[in-house]
């Protein structure tokens, strides 16, 4: 009886252990250890160890290239070998970090691959004439501006989607009307203040400083014209004047003109205080995102002077050549002929810190 129970403790993992019970107590029994060539043993060890390594690091690999994926093992190589190819003896140091060798996922760059992209982000608020400036910036053969991407508030609802868009658009392999594919020197896009930029300064900031983004913050001096143009903006969007279809820009001087008949009839009650905060909202996001490489420029001085075009294409590092634009500004009148309320607007303005927005600050 009382060998039967010793015999059973083994198989019958009382205690819970079950097999590992089992192996525990064979190799714990000096019995069970005796074999004919002890010589062999621990070789034979050795290799039943060596055997579930290998075993293991096979799984481990599969594992890992299941999760990576082919594409991306072949486009870490692809990008090291670009960066080695090309000749960037000719780059000074201090541009180094702005220089980009990008790797299309969707294409490939063939002859262009060594040709260094710029990346950058038109930063400016509604009505501010970007979308003129955006124009003429895609007018140049080796510039792309993908437009108002962040428009879409899918994209902009956190920081992990906004940086997995720019990651597309930065990497060549945003499609848009404006991709100018294998050649691009310099790719980017317009993004408003309001289109997630301002709610997360911080986490953009970071982005664009450690990926070399660089900015061109586009900004209008005149917040009275701003405020006209919006709310003449905001007035179609409703009415839809042009055959039933709303544009916010217009490449005809006949669009123009039915656009530019609605006049405006401002609340002088709120209207500093509507300007003041517009003027803030601007200077706060400014100094949130001083920290990037930028250049700063005013849709009054593009109007004035065009050479002012030259000072980008220099900060873009690309060709100057000259650039064109279909677009058809729409409010050329002084403001007194575009304001219904002009008398009103003018005394509560005359005197203030706002006098010089009911000037004329430039001429069509």
């Amino acid at each position: 009886m009382g060998g039967s129970k010793a015999e059973e403790k083994p198989a019958g993992g009382g205690g819970g252990g079950g097999g590992e019970d089992w192996w525990c107590y064979q190799f714990g029994n000096k019995d069970a250890l005796i074999v004919k060539s002890s010589k062999k043993s621990p070789l034979a060890l050795r290799m039943v160890v060596f055997a579930m390594t290998m075993i293991c690091g096979i799984f481990i690999c599969t594992m890992c290239m299941k999760q990576l994926g082919s594409d991306s093992l072949s486009r870490i190589v692809k990008i090291e070998v670009a960066e080695q190819l090309c000749n960037k003896s000719a780059i000074l140091h201090s541009e180094v970090h702005f220089v980009h060798y990008p790797q299309p996922i969707t294409y490939s760059r063939s002859e262009c691959k060594c040709t260094p992209v710029r990346f950058f982000a038109i930063i400016s608020s509604q009505r501010s004439g970007s979308g003129w400036f955006e124009t003429l910036l895609n007018s140049h053969m080796n510039v792309s501006s993908n437009g108002e991407i962040f428009s879409s508030k899918e994209r902009r609802s956190n920081i992990s989607s906004i940086t997995k868009t720019l990651d597309k658009v930065y990497n060549l392999d945003w499609n848009s009307s404006a991709s100018k594919n294998e050649c691009t020197a310099a790719v980017g896009l317009k993004w408003m203040l309001n289109q997630g930029l301002v709610a997360n300064h911080a986490d953009i900031a970071d982005y664009f400083n450690r990926r070399g983004v660089s900015a061109i913050f586009l900004f209008r001096r005149n917040l009275l014209r701003q405020l006209v143009s919006q709310l003449a903006n905001n007035h179609d969007r409703y009415l839809k004047q042009l055959n039933g279809t709303h544009k916010a820009h217009v490449h005809t001087a006949y669009e123009a003109s039915i656009l530019a008949r609605y006049k405006p009839r401002l609340n002088t009650t709120s209207l500093i205080r509507s300007l003041k905060q517009v003027d803030d909202y601007t200077r706060d996001a400014l100094e949130n995102l001083k920290s990037i490489n930028h250049i700063t420029i005013y849709y009054e001085d593009l109007i004035r002077n065009r050479t002012k075009l030259l000072d980008v294409l220099d900060f873009l590092k690309v060709p100057r050549s000259k650039l064109v634009s279909r677009h058809v500004k729409i409010h050329t009148k002084p403001l007194s002929e575009q304001i219904e309320n002009w008398d009103e607007v003018y005394n509560a303005l005359n005197g203030t810190q706002y006098e010089s927005f009911l000037n004329a600050d430039y001429r069509i």
